[in-house]
């Protein structure tokens, strides 16, 4: 099971279990039986082909040469492959794989890709042409009461290898919640920083959202189905994925400093981001030129995703 699309954070995959929908607290048992996942371990083999990233390239706008053997895998794009691929009987009515399996089954309601810390070795990074193993293992899950009900935090660790061996190393931080009720506490936005070097902004559409929806073969219905996440998730327009949120401020690094190689990136999700407005890709590098802060702002000025960037 491929746990990358989730996109979104908080704007991520979110994920309705229909029996388990109005689940908000957890009981002993069900916790202690969450904890045996601890140490879980699936291995996927994939081929880093070209025709993802020439798709990808031309999704962003970018007017890269056409991508051969050899061609060097920007950051984050290592997404394109290791895909989920359940068969359509196992789909669930949100549109994601239903639960259990490598992930612990964890019966609240919605599933946030709420961040993650990415490091590439050094010397050796995926090309065009690679054939790639993952090794995925469950570092941790772990329980906690927050204000509207339980959460339950998950980490993800991948090694990624290829013929010369480890070529990035990747943990994925996922969070359960129940779904809000009326009258559950907000938590305050985040003003977004004014002091950026760089600016782009991204208007959000359901083509842009479609094609990397089928890059990802992400079937969650919270990015393409309007009916459906605004009626039954309750959001106010379609979310747009966390990763291609992430690969966008790594895409406005690459337009500022195009040498420049990406050696960490560490990215948390904020607030959700709807394809109903326009928003901002900010980044500012440092004084001495070895990390970029990395940010999005909404519509109203709040911050929706931060990361940074460690430069070779």
């Amino acid at each position: 099971m491929n746990t990358t699309p989730v996109a979104d954070p908080a704007h991520a995959e979110s994920s309705v279990a229909a029996a388990d929908a109005e689940v908000r607290t957890l009981d002993t048992a069900t916790l202690a039986h969450l904890q045996t996942w601890r140490g879980n371990t699936e291995s996927r083999m994939d081929e880093v082909t070209a025709a993802p990233v020439a798709a990808l390239s031309a999704t962003l706008d970018r007017d890269d040469p056409p991508p051969a053997s050899g061609t060097v895998l920007p950051a984050l794009w290592h997404w394109l492959y290791f895909l989920p691929q359940p068969r359509r009987s196992e789909i669930g009515p949100d549109g994601h794989a239903r639960r259990g399996g490598f992930l612990p089954p964890v019966p609240l309601a919605r599933r946030m890709w709420a961040g993650g810390r990415l490091a590439w070795q050094t010397g050796n990074p995926l090309v065009v042409g690679d054939a790639i193993t993952r090794h995925s293992f469950i570092d941790g899950v772990r329980h906690k009461t927050g204000r509207t009900g339980d959460l339950v935090f998950v980490v993800v660790r991948h090694e990624i290898h290829n013929g010369s061996g480890l070529a990035l190393t990747e943990e994925h931080d996922i969070v359960y919640r129940a779904n809000p009720q009326a009258g559950d506490p907000v938590p305050p936005p985040q003003p977004a920083a004014g002091n950026a070097a760089w600016s782009e902004t991204i208007t959000p559409d359901d083509v842009l959202l479609f094609r990397y929806s089928a890059l990802t073969f992400n079937g969650h219905r919270i990015h393409y189905d309007r009916k459906y996440v605004t009626e039954v998730e309750g959001y106010p327009g379609l979310i747009v994925h966390g990763p291609l949120i992430a690969t966008l401020l790594v895409n406005l690094l690459r337009n500022n400093m195009p040498d420049a190689r990406v050696l960490k990136f560490d990215f948390r999700a904020v607030r959700p981001v709807f394809d109903l407005w326009p928003f901002k890709l900010h980044g500012k590098p440092s004084g001495d030129g070895k990390t970029v802060e990395l940010w999005t702002e909404d519509h109203e000025g709040w911050l929706t995703m931060q990361a940074t960037a460690t430069l070779a």
